[in-house]
């Protein structure tokens, strides 16, 4: 079953960011997510990195899950 509330792996609040960057960088389908700070340690980066591309790809316009 889908978990649109909370992150699988610190069971912290999501919000529509951090489903949308789990979606793009980890699978599209996905119905579990990381939150944007255990996603950012799951990819060995800073939180501000996965900002960064959140950023970019609301910037571009050619993301749907960033609209």
């Amino acid at each position: 079953m889908a978990d649109y509330k909370n992150c699988m792996e610190c069971s912290g609040e999501l919000l529509a960011d951090d489903i949308a960057i789990h979606r793009k960088l980890i699978m599209r389908n996905a119905e579990q997510f990381y939150c944007i700070d255990c996603l950012a340690k799951h990819f060995k980066c800073t939180r501000k990195d996965v900002e960064k591309l959140i950023a970019y790809y609301r910037e571009s316009g050619e993301c749907t899950l960033f609209r």
